[in-house]
């Protein structure tokens, strides 16, 4: 099976070479007093200010997972991927691997694209405390370990079908889709702090709006006429959604809905709804047509990732790697 090289691919290069435009050291950074230095790696110093933003960045990312903050292991992990990236890098240039100035352009302007404007993209290389050049050193670097790992093991790579299959067999339960209910509602809002009188008004209103839902009155447009949410724009539609997406009171109403059917006055803590089931999946299982593709990508990126990883471990060994970071 032929794999299209996504963003996966880009993903676990720069992951693996940690070499996200913002933390990165440029390579100005080098020329630091040796006492900055936290590792050699073939003579080449990782400093101990590229260390610091690749730390930061690690304990970042450990933050917004929710994982245990267990920073000697976090320490221990970025250096490790330090020494990986400068150990690829040295090897891409062994290799005669370079990237044209155009691709690393055209690669910044990608990146770029993520402000909302250039004042935002200027303001961002301030707070780093970085030049565009050294973000393009950075770009360009990060780039050329992206082509070795291609070239050496992603254009090499292939997974037989009968492997997709066999993962698909024995991984039913990943590809489970859960029951899920497309629903349209009319809220009107009650505050937290609201007074008793206030409550009284709102379930008023929605009493009111209810009776002409009853007399036939089209859902949609009472929902944009009266509704309080932001749904109101498209009628009150929700869209799809299984359990444990919405607030208790309201899924329990909706679950039990048939397609068509409108709820009696539904109380939660954002306010009144009126709720209206439009449409119902059952629990289901996706085919391995749909979901070949995206298995065959997950187990090629998987083989090379530990392809990669046994490279990097081949090419430690054979290196002359010097660590000086206190405490790893």
């Amino acid at each position: 099976m032929q794999h299209k090289k996504g963003a996966w691919l880009r993903a676990f290069a720069i992951a693996l070479a940690l070499i996200t435009v913002g933390w990165q050291a440029s390579a100005e950074d080098k020329k630091q007093p040796p006492e900055d230095k936290v590792a050699l790696v073939n003579g080449t110093s990782i400093t101990q200010g590229e260390f610091d933003k690749a730390f930061n960045y690690a304990k970042q990312q450990a933050l917004r997972t929710g994982k245990g903050l267990n920073e000697a292991q976090i320490k221990e992990g970025v250096l490790k991927q330090l020494i990986g990236s400068e150990l690829l890098y040295q090897e891409s240039k062994k290799e005669g691997i370079k990237i044209d100035q155009k691709t690393v352009d055209e690669r910044l302007e990608q990146w770029k694209k993520r402000f909302p404007n250039d004042q935002e993209y200027q303001s961002a290389l301030k707070n780093a405390n970085m030049s565009e050049a050294q973000i393009k050193a950075d770009i360009g670097r990060g780039m050329t370990i992206e082509k070795l790992i291609v070239e050496k093991f992603v254009n090499k790579t292939t997974i037989p079908e009968a492997e997709i299959k066999a993962y698909y067999d024995s991984h039913s339960d990943l590809f489970k889709q859960p029951e899920q209910v497309k629903a349209s509602h009319v809220l009107i809002k009650v505050e937290p702090k609201a007074t008793e009188p206030e409550k009284a008004e709102a379930l008023k209103k929605m009493k009111e709006v209810q009776e002409k839902q009853k007399k036939g009155e089209d859902f949609a447009a009472l929902a944009k006429e009266y509704s309080e949410c932001p749904s109101r724009a498209k009628g009150g539609d929700l869209g799809y959604f299984g359990r444990g997406q919405m607030v208790p009171p309201f899924e329990e109403v909706a679950f039990k809905l048939t397609p068509g059917e409108v709820s009696d006055i539904v109380k939660t803590r954002f306010g009144y709804h009126l709720i209206k089931v439009v449409d119902k999946k059952p629990e289901s299982t996706a085919s391995y047509e749909s979901i070949k593709e995206r298995i065959g990508q997950y187990l090629k990126q998987e083989k090379v990732q530990k392809e990669v990883e046994q490279f990097v471990d081949n090419l430690r060994k054979q290196a002359k790697v010097e660590t000086f970071l206190k405490n790893e």
